[in-house]
């Protein structure tokens, strides 16, 4: 199938640079087989029942980004990946980035010692972790040129297990009290972990979707999450595309399996799930982009995309800072 049958246009209007204060007042286009409504998130209780399973990404984004210069002055900016023995594998956005380049970042100076892919391994000259944690910033989407107020607007209200490159922005709607509303109603929210990667943020590349190679990413799930999510009487509802990707690397045998694994799962239209996902929670997706795919491979590529030009007419907010769907079965 063609990417291009995954393309539509967004005015940039649309985009969301920032946050709602009241995170639960945006709004929530809830699909279903009787057609489209329109709501507010806050709405999302009167969805769920009792006994009914509600499962989260409790990841928290990592300070990896760090604005420098290379040693000519030239403005640069680094996205830590991992380390990997001595070295850093990096991301850098800047001009004529090369094997060589000196990068500057106040006290921390590193230098590039091997470029593969536009992938940088650089070696830096003091402990790069505890650098980060005190002068890094949040690696924030390329879309959202507007300078955070506070750092937790990009956290989701659970977040505690840091590692995530960006956050599962699904689940930034959450507000405690709302989570609370849930939980009086009797449904059991589980957690589980799945840390966003880079490529989050890259492109497709290549016109057929079938020949991407999704990149690796890290998860974990408990063995009581796994048990109350093999075990339940209600339905099974999930909070974002990480929360899919890691249930269905998970699942082998009939069940969700519990530990920690690594997965490159891609899922994209014509792949069949393992899970019986009887609603997922999400926001509106870039044009052609993998977690597009998803959404479109669990509710049906036309849907889909007959409910972004509504969105868009009803003047949604869309991306990661944007307006929520809720796609019921």
């Amino acid at each position: 199938m063609k990417l291009s049958a995954f393309n539509y246009h967004l005015p940039k209007s649309r985009i969301a640079q920032q946050p709602l204060l009241k995170r639960d007042n945006a709004k929530l286009m809830v699909l279903s087989s009787q057609g489209i409504a329109h709501q507010h998130f806050y709405s999302v209780p009167d969805y769920l029942q009792k006994d009914d399973v509600l499962v989260i990404n409790t990841t928290k984004v990592r300070k990896a980004k760090l604005v420098g210069t290379k040693s000519t002055g030239a403005k640069i900016e680094l996205v830590h990946i991992k380390k990997i023995g001595d070295l850093s594998e990096c991301r850098i956005k800047g001009h004529r980035i090369k094997e060589g380049t000196m990068l500057c970042f106040g006290e921390l100076r590193g230098e590039i010692v091997r470029n593969v892919h536009d992938v940088f391994f650089v070696r830096f000259n003091r402990n790069i972790d505890s650098y980060l944690e005190d002068n890094g910033n949040l690696p924030l989407p390329f879309y959202i040129t507007k300078k955070l107020d506070n750092e937790q607007e990009y956290q989701t209200s659970y977040a505690s297990e840091e590692g995530s490159l960006a956050a599962p922005t699904a689940g930034l709607h959450f507000t405690h009290s709302l989570l609370d509303s849930i939980r009086k109603k009797g449904v059991i929210i589980v957690s589980l972990c799945l840390h966003i990667g880079f490529g989050t943020f890259l492109p497709i590349r290549g016109d057929q979707i079938e020949e991407h190679i999704m990149h690796e990413e890290y998860f974990e799930i408990s063995k009581k999450s796994a048990q109350l999510i093999n075990q339940r009487k209600g339905r099974l509802f999930v909070v974002g595309t990480t929360v899919v990707r890691a249930l269905e690397a998970a699942f082998s045998g009939g069940i969700v399996h519990q530990g920690n694994s690594k997965t490159r799962i891609y899922i994209y239209p014509g792949y069949t799930f393992k899970n019986k996902i009887n609603g997922m929670i999400t926001n509106f997706h870039l044009p052609k982009s993998s977690l597009l795919l998803l959404v479109s491979a669990y509710y049906g590529r036309n849907k889909i995309l007959n409910a972004y030009k509504e969105a868009i007419r009803k003047k949604y907010r869309f991306y990661s800072f944007g307006d929520a769907m809720l796609l019921l079965k």
